[in-house]
Order: structure tokens, then C-alpha cells, then sequence
């Protein structure tokens, strides 16, 4: 059985492609002339080309029967945000109509995100949740919402997806966009970020990558095709990751707070100076409306169904941990390498 990875090349999708080798999979992965690839196993067939060309995306398709969807820029934000959509809805839309030109696809795994249902102010949402469109705190966020309308109107229509939504993807690997919570400890440990990000009002889902890893190939083997898992873990603030990050690398905690009105600041100058030199922001305005909300996810559904066993945070950090010192260490940055796809 060959298997098509799309956004191989990034932190989450690599991860998945040398977790389906060593289950003996045939792994065949769709990545732009420009990606670095350099992690990618010998044994992955390699087809180039983008998400955002349909040729390219119907001939990696061809004698696959299953596709694992993840390509997708993943930045809170651009200097240009069409991007967003004609990667994370353009994408999706060539992708679907690629399965069903195909005709040899069995099943699209899709992984989305959390963003695309929305924040969960005042409580624990699961898979019913549907985006309210009130308002959306990043471009991301509003382009995964609207491919989270497409995918579901596909799966209505016939085509045989599977809709999977981690949370904050975090764990040891590659420092990216897609590894937000190691970029935010290589700045904690290198002491551009003394202080912590508001003052914990903020609440994530957090999911390790390699539970997420393990939830996509379960998705493959038994996810009932139409329906939605959360592929989430353990709901708590950056605070607190940062509290837990200081006792396991037995480091002093931060001290004091920065209230994000300060850091929206930071983040409008950061914003101004990357429309200068061309170097995306670490921090940016959309980050702090993210920030200024609850993102709390329960994934029952997904332990029920596809036998999904998310980590503690407290396990899941001592690795990310170690990961974010051994990057400060070797003195590599924590903005994104240009690669920014999953």
C-alpha cells in the first residue's frame, strides 16, 4: 500500500513519515524544489512539486490509496495573508479534487487544527464545536475555518476524509512556526523573554507530536471516514508550561509578568520591522488576540474511537525541554527557516 504525506518536510510531517516507514508502509511525499529535505529518509519516494499546482498534486496521488494532508502555512502572521487561503483552502480544495480524480484513494486523512473551531471561552469543547465566525483572532485562523466548512461539505459529498485537529504541537524536533512551545523556551532560556506572556489567563490544548503521530496512523486504520477527532492532550496556560519547564530543567522560574498590551506593542514594532527586513516577527499582534482568549479542548471521542493515549505535559516537556536547551546551545534560531509548512 503506498501513502502520499503532503507538508513532509515539516515538524509534524516528518515525524509521520518515519513513523509509517517503521511500520513498512511505502511512503511517497509531495514537497517544493525549495524544501529542505535533508531529514527525510532514503527510502521515501520523493515527488516535487506544490499544493497550490493541481498537476503536481494529481500525479503524487496516482496508485496511492491513502493520502495524509498536512501542508499548510502555519504562521499567525504574513506580510501578504492570501497566502493563508491559497495555501490552507486552495490546498485543500486541489488536494479533494485530486483524491477523486484518482479513484484509488480509500481514505484522506486531513489533519487541520484546533484554530479552525474556534476559541472555547468559559469551557471544554469537543468535535461539535463549529467555528462562530464572530471574529477571528489571526488569518490562520480564519483560513483553517474555512477549510473546516469545505472539508466538511466533502465528506457530505461522498469523499472518503477523515477530519483530525491537534492542538499546540509541541515535542522534541524541529524548531519551527509548527513548534511553537520550543521556540517560546529557546527564548525563555536565552533570556529574551524574561518574563512570562500575560498572566495565565490564556488556556491551550496541548498535544505532543508523536501522540499526535501515533492519532493520524490510528485515523488511517480506524478513524470512521466523515467524522472529526481532536488529536488534543492537556489543557493548561503558557504559564504553566513555563513553571513546569523551570523545575524540570532546574532553572529559576520568570518573576514577573508582561501584560500583553506591552507585548501587542513589541509585536507592532516587530511587525513594522519585518516589512523592513523581510524577516518574520517572533511575536506579532495576532499572537496576543490568541493569547487574549481560551483554546480548551477535550479529546474523548478520539480515545474512544482510534485507542488515542495523549502524554502529560509534564512527560511531553522534560523532552521539549531539552530539545529547546540543546537548540540555544548550538546557537539556532527560533524563527522559522522559511519552511513554514507542517
Amino acid at each position: 500500500m503506498k501513502i502520499l504525506v503532503t507538508g513532509a518536510s515539516g515538524f509534524l510531517g516528518g515525524r509521520l513519515c518515519d513513523a509509517l516507514l517503521l511500520q513498512g508502509y511505502s511512503v511517497r511525499v509531495l514537497v517544493r524544489s525549495t524544501s529542505d529535505i535533508s531529514s527525510l529518509s532514503p527510502d521515501i519516494e520523493i515527488f516535487h512539486g506544490d499544493i497550490t499546482d493541481y498537476a503536481s498534486i494529481l500525479a503524487a496521488c496516482s496508485s496511492c490509496t491513502i493520502v495524509f494532508h498536512l501542508a499548510a502555512l502555519v504562521e499567525p502572521w504574513l506580510p501578504d495573508p492570501s497566502k493563508f487561503f491559497s495555501v490552507n483552502v486552495g490546498g485543500l480544495k486541489n488536494v479533494l479534487a485530486a483524491v477523486m480524480e484518482t479513484r484509488t484513494v480509500e481514505k484522506l486523512l486531513y489533519t487541520s487544527s484546533f484554530f479552525a473551531l474556534g476559541p472555547t471561552d468559559g469551557g471544554v469543547a469537543d468535535e461539535n464545536q463549529v467555528h462562530h465566525e464572530k471574529y477571528f483572532c489571526t488569518e490562520y485562523e480564519k483560513s483553517k475555518a474555512a477549510a473546516d466548512k469545505i472539508a466538511l461539505q466533502a465528506a457530505s459529498e461522498g469523499v472518503p476524509i477523515v477530519l483530525l485537529y491537534p492542538g499546540v504541537i509541541y515535542g522534541p524536533g524541529k524548531v519551527t512556526a509548527g513548534n511553537v512551545v520550543a521556540r517560546m523556551l529557546v527564548e525563555r532560556f536565552s533570556g529574551r523573554l524574561p518574563g512570562y506572556v500575560g498572566y495565565g489567563s490564556d488556556k491551550f490544548s496541548f498535544s505532543h507530536v508523536d501522540d499526535v503521530v501515533e492519532g493520524q496512523i490510528s485515523a488511517m486504520k480506524k478513524g470512521k471516514v466523515g467524522s472529526r477527532y481532536l488529536l488534543t492532550g492537556e489543557n493548561a496556560s503558557f504559564k504553566h508550561v513555563f513553571d513546569m519547564a523551570a523545575v524540570i530543567t532546574d532553572t529559576k522560574k520568570p518573576v514577573f509578568s508582561i501584560p500583553l498590551w506591552v507585548i501587542e506593542v513589541y509585536g507592532w514594532l516587530s511587525v513594522l520591522f519585518s516589512r523592513i527586513t523581510g524577516k518574520l516577527p517572533f511575536i506579532s499582534p495576532p499572537t496576543v488576540h490568541v493569547l487574549r482568549h481560551r483554546w480548551e479542548y477535550c479529546c474523548e471521542k478520539a480515545k474512544s474511537e482510534l485507542d488515542y493515549r495523549p502524554r502529560s505535559l509534564k512527560e511531553g516537556l522534560a523532552e521539549e525541554s531539552g530539545n529547546a536547551t540543546v537548540d540555544l546551545q548550538t546557537h539556532c534560531s527560533c524563527h522559522a527557516t522559511g519552511d513554514i509548512y507542517k
